[in-house]
């Protein structure tokens, strides 16, 4: 007959397992926010920008013989609506997962998210590393969630690297950030990694994570 663990270890495996179902609500909440959130920037935004198109559409098969200046006047502020409408398409598709990250890599991708969000950003991200997309985009959310929270114009700098068969990443953030609501710490470890995120005396965040390369 097996020996029982000691009441302590039990104790510990309890905790843990808590933790582990704590951590994963947590990130179910965020991810289920959104695509909340993605499903009101379409209905509010895209679509109805659509609308229009349609019935600016509707308005122009009317008016193209008998009233020609509106016709086109009605076609440039087509133009520009479809514009728009392909812009906010692009932005979502980048909430979702960015093509950058496999068409032009990590390091592409996270400076395309740090010119839109305005932060002046230095990243140097080691060449020749391939990850598995699983890998890249955790990293890419967590970088990319730093530069939306922080203030525009705050310095983020941005370090990846391949450690001894894992992928590490560092944002170091100058300014008060409070990113606590962000699942920083349960998106690496829902992949098996570890991940710290300290907020120093001078108004500095420091975010360091790690991701094994293999199962």
């Amino acid at each position: 007959m097996a020996a029982r663990p000691p009441d302590g270890e039990i104790d510990a495996l309890r905790l843990e397992r808590a933790q582990l179902r704590a951590s994963r609500r947590r990130l179910a909440l965020f991810n289920d926010a959104e695509r909340r959130g993605i499903e009101r920037a379409l209905h509010d935004g895209v679509q109805q920008q659509l609308v229009g198109l349609a019935a600016n559409l509707e308005l122009v098969a009317g008016s193209v013989e008998a009233d020609p200046a509106t016709a086109k006047r009605l076609l440039s502020e087509m133009g520009r609506d479809a514009l728009r409408a392909m812009e906010e398409t692009r932005r979502l598709a980048d909430r979702i997962y960015p093509p950058l990250l496999e068409s032009g890599g990590l390091g592409v991708a996270l400076r395309s998210a740090a010119a839109n969000a305005d932060v002046p950003t230095r990243i140097e991200v080691a060449a020749g590393m391939v990850l598995p997309p699983e890998v890249a985009g955790t990293v890419y959310f967590c970088c990319r969630d730093v530069l939306e929270w922080a203030s525009a114009g705050t310095p983020v700098a941005i370090t990846v690297g391949n450690e001894e068969g894992s992928i590490v990443f560092e944002v170091v953030a100058e300014g008060d950030l409070d990113v606590d609501v962000l699942p920083l710490r349960d998106r690496v470890e829902a992949l098996g990694g570890r991940c710290t995120v300290e907020s120093g005396s001078r108004r500095q965040l420091r975010l360091v994570g790690a991701l094994p390369l293999a199962g």
